[in-house]
């Protein structure tokens, strides 16, 4: 069988070549500039300074800003160490100028003058919106309690290192956290369910605490097979530090081996485009009946590991049910054999009108499955993020359990590829109490004293009714047992929304939130928005301030999901800030001297004696596992630090050991079957047409397979888009030139109404409708559109309300899953495209 021996360095110079040919109209201009600019250097006229990306593609890649005058000029990337170890920014990232020199950016404090979400504001001072904000807390504070207050979920740009809000807030008595993320909600329910967590962090709430998913670096030295379901790293995690990389080599090394990759998702998208032969397209929210479907040929053919799911797992079969649920054909293989919940045979041709994957291309698949030695079964977050999302990444973590294919070299255990280790922490610490005693050192700051938590979808219901929502009606997570009844003591009168787009952009049912919003009144609700751009989010803030971006200050990043290094990089400021654009951290300390808690937030010191404080602390725990980081001297100088990690095997001691390496279930086991899950379905409240299942199974869900009609007769998902992470860069007009906001649709839906390729076009849903750009592609399934999620909302909200901006979340339900309480409708929506 042929091997390949390509290294990181021989994808990148590859990578570099196809980049070359591909900006070839650009090359002279970018010669010019870099000769220029080491002249420059050269002449001593020019400072570096470096800095990482850091919004929320996780990727951290990193920055080296050239100044001249206390102004950013342009900007390079790594070129640190050799080429193999280098964390090389993508296109999107090195838009970063665009953004922080815009004029766009947002440069005084101010004060809305007209109706919340319209976007008009005035100029105040500093001292007015400190003063305003502080005001408003103790107000609140005063007339509910801390619970009122709630720090609202954000993934943009934070100026300083890390977020000190929850630090602030945590110094003044506490806030109502958020429990999950939008990103992961529904994988971050369910997993513990199956895999448990990890019992020494007390976290139930992260899929890597105990799983630890394999290295995709894994795939690429040892695996004959890659099936990803849903994932792309091409658009998801791009750049040189990201899993964009690691993919590419894998692929290239299996097709080396004789094996295959195969990239199941609705669209081909960016990790699959080129080769052809990978994609195998599959109805949106359909994964958990295709994944039936090929377990059912595993038992068929014989194949199913079954001293390891006896060994391993409760509730494969009914001789690995927990007691309470023996004798009654509850068991995973019951329901796949058809013996079980709804008596119906998961077979092949059961789910190719489901799927739209002919049965025989099933079998295929089953058979690729099988006959792998090392097959590394993964899956983006894009599955779970559907309304029957809990059950479909359970589901999809049964294809290689079910052939007990995890826990060795090149095997995953059905999750995402894992995030690495590390040693640094690059922000505040929420409190300085310890987290064994929880006692607080003299002058420190206690932990939220508010220890029931929302989940993070849901703080709009708990801004209208919170008083109504409870543990089993909505998800609360209530640590301490500190509700009496389960219930929320307040609803939500002060929203803290940091570097986020949240609040309309990237939440659901972008028309029902400005329909609450705007009706609440001025006494019963406060919003305060910190960010450097006008964001749809902004223009509902009673207080709106602007922010430094990191650039502009000293600033310390880790490695974000890199899963091939550990590492920081120190820098800046590489320019001054524009404008009256201040650091979060020296307002939030200003905030706190008026609520009289100064000396516990800053514990006396700056801004950047806590860049070096942490820094050093974490110098002192990489020691221990014997890494040697530069000092804080050393590393102001040379900026970078890098260190090599080695690939991770998922499970690996638990599935050579299970009774040594229990895992974090209450079995210690892969609990297929959870006895948790099948309590909550019991006492929960839910609607009709959702389920909550103590085994992974197929369900349509809410706006899912089966629920389209004459007025919405097409299927439509969001997805993400290469010119943005989330919604940041959204704004600027290089990028979206260069990746335009289009509608995905088949030619055959296309034809059907008259559509052709660049249309502007109507997309309508229960919801609400946007105008946007047809792209009429063979790279979507029929019946099935797609939307990049992201762009920016534009609407006359006192108009038509037709986003003009394109932005998917304008037609999108809210209502959040039965079990995570999360943002499932992101991508499960019905809707109709007509030509505008």
């Amino acid at each position: 069988m042929p091997k390949t021996d390509m290294s990181r360095r021989t994808f990148v110079k590859s990578a570099g070549a196809l980049a070359a040919l591909a900006g070839a109209g650009s090359a002279v201009a970018l010669t010019e500039n870099v000769v220029q600019a080491k002249a420059d250097e050269a002449a001593g006229t020019e400072d570096i300074h470096w800095s990482q990306c850091n919004v929320n593609c996780g990727g951290n890649c990193i920055f080296k800003w050239h100044s001249k005058d206390g102004k950013i000029q342009y900007m390079e990337t790594d070129d640190t160490g050799d080429a193999d170890f280098q964390a090389r920014a993508c296109l999107r990232g090195r838009s970063m100028r665009r953004w922080v020199n815009s004029p766009d950016r947002l440069l005084y404090p101010m004060k809305r003058v007209g109706k919340r979400g319209e976007g008009k504001f005035e100029r105040i001072s500093w001292d007015e919106a400190i003063d305003t904000i502080a005001d408003k807390l103790k107000d609140t504070i005063s007339r509910y309690g801390n619970d009122a207050i709630h720090l609202i979920y954000a993934t943009g740009m934070y100026s300083t290192t890390g977020n000190p809000s929850k630090r602030l807030l945590d110094a003044c008595g506490g806030y109502l956290a958020r429990a999950y993320d939008y990103s992961t909600n529904q994988i971050l329910v369910a997993m513990p369910y199956m895999y448990g967590s990890d019992k020494k962090k007390g976290s139930v709430f992260s899929p890597y605490d105990a799983v630890n998913a394999s290295s995709m670096t894994e795939a690429a030295d040892h695996s004959d097979l890659l099936v990803m379901f849903g994932n792309s790293p091409a658009e998801t995690r791009m750049g040189g530090a990201n899993t964009t990389w690691d993919f590419a080599r894998a692929r290239e090394a299996i097709k080396a081996r004789g094996g295959k990759v195969i990239n199941i998702d609705y669209r081909m998208n960016e990790s699959a485009s080129g080769h052809a032969d990978e994609w195998l397209p599959i109805r949106t929210g359909t994964d958990a009946a295709l994944c039936m479907a090929l377990i059912h040929e595993f038992i068929v053919d014989g194949k199913t590991d079954e001293e390891f799911l006896l060994t391993h797992t409760v509730g494969w079969d009914e001789q690995t049910m927990p007691e309470s649920a023996k004798g009654q054909n509850k068991s995973f293989k019951d329901y796949v054999m058809g013996t079980g919940y709804d008596k119906v045979e998961k077979t092949p041709e059961w789910a190719a009108p489901i799927t739209q994957i002919p049965a025989e291309r099933i079998r295929e698949l089953a058979a690729d499955l099988e006959n792998a030695k090392a097959p590394f079964v993964c899956q983006g977050w894009g599955p779970q993020r559907h309304t029957n999302g809990e059950d479909t990444t359970r589901a999809i973590c049964m294809v290689p359990i079910a052939l007990g294919q995890i826990g060795k070299p090149g095997t995953n255990t059905g999750q995402r590829e894992a995030e690495p280790p590390t040693y640094l922490v690059d922000s505040l610490p929420n409190d300085d109490a310890d987290s064994e005693t929880g006692v607080v050192p003299e002058g420190g700051v206690p932990a939220n004293a508010v220890t029931w938590s929302i989940p993070c979808y849901e703080w709009l219901d708990a801004v209208d009714h919170g008083t109504d929502m409870s543990t089993t009606n909505a998800g609360i997570v209530d640590k301490k047992n500190a509700l009496p009844d389960g219930k929320l003591k307040n609803n939500i009168h002060f929203i803290w929304d940091y570097a986020g787009n949240c609040i309309t952009n990237q939440h659901g049912n972008i028309d029902k939130v400005h329909e609450m919003l705007s009706q609440k009144d001025d006494d019963d609700l406060f919003i305060l928005v910190w960010d450097t751009v006008l964001t749809d989010s902004a223009k509902y803030a009673d207080i709106l301030l602007p922010d430094a971006m990191r650039s502009e200050q000293l600033n310390m990043q880790t490695q974000g999901y890199s899963e091939w290094y550990t590492g920081v990089t120190v820098g800046g400021p590489a320019q001054e800030a524009p404008g009256e654009c201040r650091s979060s951290y020296d307002v939030m300390a200003d905030i706190a001297d008026k609520m009289g808690v100064k000396d516990e937030f800053t514990q006396g010191r700056t801004h950047d004696e806590w860049v070096q404080y942490l820094y050093e602390q974490g110098r002192e725990a990489a020691a221990l596992e014997d890494i040697q980081m530069p000092t804080w001297e050393e590393i102001k100088k040379q900026g970078v630090f890098k260190q090599a990690l080695p690939n991770v095997i998922g499970l690996e001691d638990f599935c050579k050991d299970p009774e040594a390496h229990p895992l974090g279930t209450p079995s210690g086991k892969i609990e297929i079957y959870s006895e948790a899950l099948a309590h909550i379905a019991d006492t929960w409240e839910y609607d009709e047409d959702q389920i909550i299942s103590p085994i992974p199974r197929f369900t349509a869900g809410f706006e899912g397979y089966g629920s389209t009609t004459d007025e919405y007769p097409l299927y439509c998902a969001g997805f993400h888009h290469k010119s943005r992470t989330h919604s940041s860069y959204g704004f600027i007009d290089e990028l979206k030139q260069a990746a335009r906001q289009q509608v995905w649709i088949n030619p055959i839906d296309a034809d059907s109404r008259g559509i052709s390729n660049l249309d502007q076009v109507r997309v309508k849903s229960p919801a609400g409708e946007i105008q946007i750009e047809a792209r009429v592609t063979n790279r979507i399934i029929p019946g099935t559109v797609g939307i990049p999620q992201g762009a920016w909302h534009d609407a006359d909200m006192d108009g038509d309300r037709v986003d003009k901006g394109g932005c998917v979340n304008t037609l999108t339900t809210y209502k959040p899953n039965a079990l995570s309480r999360g943002n499932g409708p992101a991508h499960s929506m019905i809707v109709q495209v007509t030509k505008a």
